[in-house]
């Protein structure tokens, strides 16, 4: 039997509505960064009050408003595609849900890169794929909780879309120690046989450092922002390092599977900041021969214009508020980002802006010994605790700050209503 693309696309387009998830995650640094030129005054005030990617359209910038069965239609001509999200938005997952189908249907050798998994767990992807894994032994062979602080349900219906249509996964991200390592030494300063297999990034463009040096300003050291900081600064080349370091190995994986037999069409998760403007992972690719790459972003409806500028993706699409739509409860949240220290507790990588974190004096390179009296000995002990906390509560945590042991309670509010 055989369906136009317009009614398949239009069949396609009602499905991500079908999906439910639940809140619970911190989100990666560059999720949420842009760079642009700040619009004129005259203009400011008409473009952040305009919506100009509507909930489910899309948008190609610099070009006006596009079809979907145009953007995927282009989008299964490339070698690779590249989806962006903010983490723990669950309206981004269902939109990678619903633009997966459409490539799939047109593209059906295809593989799904996941920026969420270390290469080391690839065994227990192949094997979830393969239908050998319950969802509860995937989880635990794949070390979730220990990779990826966020909250799986947000991410389940990918996984299942490809156990269920027997689509290849590929960890496309390295070890934590490694990035640490890199962040700590530069890249130079981390033998060969220690970088997993990746090679020297491409030198980032002036543009890209231009885009970072903003987003390092963000961060905290010694409790002071980094405002003032140069391209030149030490600290700020190895912020670099380390988020090329990550930009490499995702483009160095997706390479890989590029080249598998029968050259599928590889589809690429991983958040917003990595391929904006292609700065980051398109980069990348293009130093490694790959050059016919697909940019695909979420857009929160009702952001204002201003943040849009041409060069940012091929197309955005529009998403709803999540409070708007979901009929979930939404799970607490601290709003950090973190990883276990090697003497023990959780080390604060970015604590989120506005968050209860935030708000509570949580600081970044903070390390959580303590939290809710008990010690702090795996990355579930932050995780479970935080879901475990009702509204309106207060949870105790015990820090080191320095040479200093501190004391902070972060106070979650009580539902609205």
């Amino acid at each position: 039997m055989k369906i136009s693309q317009s009614a398949f696309f239009a069949s396609f387009a009602s499905f991500g509505a079908f999906l439910v998830f639940t809140v619970f995650a911190s989100s990666v640094f560059l999720d949420n960064a842009s760079a642009q030129t700040k619009p004129t005054a005259s203009k400011e005030k008409e473009q952040q009050s305009a919506d100009c990617v509507p909930a489910g359209s899309w948008l190609a910038p610099g070009n006006g408003k596009i079809s979907s069965t145009e953007v995927i239609t282009r989008a299964a001509q490339r070698s690779v595609v590249l989806l962006g999200e903010m983490h723990d938005n669950p309206e981004h997952h269902r939109w990678q849900l619903q633009t997966l189908a459409g490539l799939h249907a047109l593209r059906p050798g295809m593989v799904i890169g996941f920026e969420m998994f270390p290469r080391r767990v690839q065994k227990a992807l192949d094997q979830w794929v393969a239908g050998e894994l319950t969802e509860s032994e995937f989880l635990a062979a794949a070390d979730w909780n220990g990779v990826w602080s966020t909250d799986v349900n947000l991410y389940l219906p990918l996984f299942h879309f490809a156990r269920m249509n027997r689509v290849p996964m590929v960890a496309l991200n390295i070890d934590t120690r490694l990035r640490r390592a890199v962040a700590a030494k530069g890249f130079g300063g981390v033998p060969e046989n220690e970088r997993e297999g990746v090679m020297p990034p491409a030198a980032p463009s002036e543009a890209y450092l231009g885009y970072l040096l903003p987003i390092y300003g963000e961060h905290e050291r010694g409790g002071k922002k980094r405002a003032n900081a140069g391209r030149d600064d030490p600290d700020f080349v190895r912020f670099v390092e380390g988020q090329q370091l990550w930009d490499r190995a995702m483009a160095q994986a997706i390479q890989s599977a590029a080249n598998r037999p029968g050259h599928p069409l590889v589809v690429g998760i991983m958040g917003s900041g990595h391929i904006k403007y292609g700065y980051g992972v398109p980069h990348q690719l293009k130093d490694l021969g790959i050059t016919d790459i697909g940019t695909l972003l979420p857009w929160n409806s009702g952001t204002g214009c201003g943040k849009i500028s041409a060069g940012m993706a091929d197309a955005i699409f529009g998403t709803a508020s999540p409070s708007v739509i979901s009929h979930e409860p939404q799970r607490q949240r601290l709003g950090i980002r973190f990883e276990m220290a090697q003497d023990g507790g959780a080390r604060v990588l970015q604590v989120e802006k506005g968050s209860i974190a935030e708000k509570s004096g949580l600081r970044d390179s903070d390390i959580i010994i303590e939290a809710a009296g008990a010690s702090v000995k795996r990355m579930e002990d932050i995780v479970e605790t935080v879901k475990r906390q009702a509204p309106g509560t207060w949870l105790p945590l015990k820090l080191k700050r320095g040479g200093d042991t501190i004391e902070i309670v972060a106070k979650f509010p009580a539902l609205p209503g």
